[in-house]
């Protein structure tokens, strides 16, 4: 466990603390290295009413006994900055930690933020990609590191399962807060992760998943070569098909497509654009990109 800690470079972090098991884990691991400064970044989702109070109240409580600073924020001051934030629920609430996140991080001169996902939140998460139909970048699941929208975020505790976690809580007398709503079938990811809770198994198998498409995608970014801003057709024609839709993913981002904004379908299009010549020769792609093909070439229309 000490060793997935010892991963995290030296820097000044903010630490998502929700006053969950993995996330006051994550916490007292931390504060074990004197090469890192740490600030509590603690989000109240305003969903359980007293229960947000006293989860607030706790991680107050353990940042002062801790001596470690802390800002606390709460869901409607980040809709009340002006964010636009998703219709659904889960997706609603991960946007407002995000952006609360990068606020800390911004306001505190810090590196990144640092987040307790472990293996069983990675076995959900692809379980969940996989249901939806994602293709292997959506199978790879959460990355040990990543940036969204700018923002640094480390998971070391990928590997780690949320039972090791509460283990070493309960040698080093620590207690932590239960969300109830974890329990909750409300949510389709709860769902999963009871489904998965007897099931340890087929949490491993699915984290080894994640693995071996991690490495899968790491392998066709290197390797799918750059295309030009207006391209032959069989520059994409040519290249086995993963190279090629990866090859089309990096020449959308490159004409100022959001990584988001960027689906399976969109790939698929564009690599047809390239090997049908009876497909239609103009396409409206995100961002409001129209890529025609003319006399054998690709380019914006």
């Amino acid at each position: 466990m000490r060793e997935a800690i010892a991963g995290v470079p030296p820097g000044r972090y903010a630490v998502g603390v929700s006053g969950g098991a993995d996330s006051v884990a994550l916490l007292s691991l931390l504060r074990q290295r004197d090469d890192l400064t740490l600030h509590i970044a603690h989000l109240n989702h305003q969903t359980r009413g007293d229960e947000n109070t006293k989860d607030a109240e706790f991680v107050t409580e353990l940042s002062s006994r801790w001596a470690i600073p802390r800002t606390i924020g709460r869901l409607d001051q980040i809709e009340a900055d002006g964010l636009t934030l998703n219709s659904n629920p889960s997706a609603r609430y991960r946007d407002a930690r995000l952006a609360f996140f990068g606020q800390v991080v911004r306001e505190n001169n810090l590196h990144g933020v640092i987040l307790a996902h472990h293996a069983d939140d990675q076995a959900e998460t692809i379980l969940q990609r996989l249901l939806r139909g994602s293709g292997p970048a959506g199978l790879g699941g959460m990355r040990a590191s990543s940036h969204i929208g700018g923002l640094l975020i480390l998971r070391p505790l990928l590997a780690i399962s949320g039972q090791s976690l509460r283990s070493h809580l309960r040698q080093i007398g620590q207690e932590w807060r239960e969300d109830a709503s974890n329990r909750s079938d409300r949510y389709f990811r709860n769902v999963l992760r009871q489904f998965l809770a007897n099931r340890s198994q087929m949490g491993v198998a699915l984290v080894q998943l994640g693995k071996a498409m991690e490495q899968w995608v790491d392998w066709t970014r290197e390797n799918a070569p750059e295309l030009a801003d207006s391209f032959d057709v069989r520059d994409l024609a040519d290249l086995p098909s993963p190279l090629a839709l990866e090859s089309a993913r990096k020449w959308l981002l490159a004409r100022g497509v959001r990584p988001d904004e960027i689906f399976p379908s969109h790939l698929e299009a564009l690599y047809r654009m390239a090997t049908d010549a009876a497909d239609a020769p103009r396409r409206h792609f995100p961002g409001r990109l129209l890529v025609r093909r003319r006399g054998g070439r690709i380019e914006i229309g």
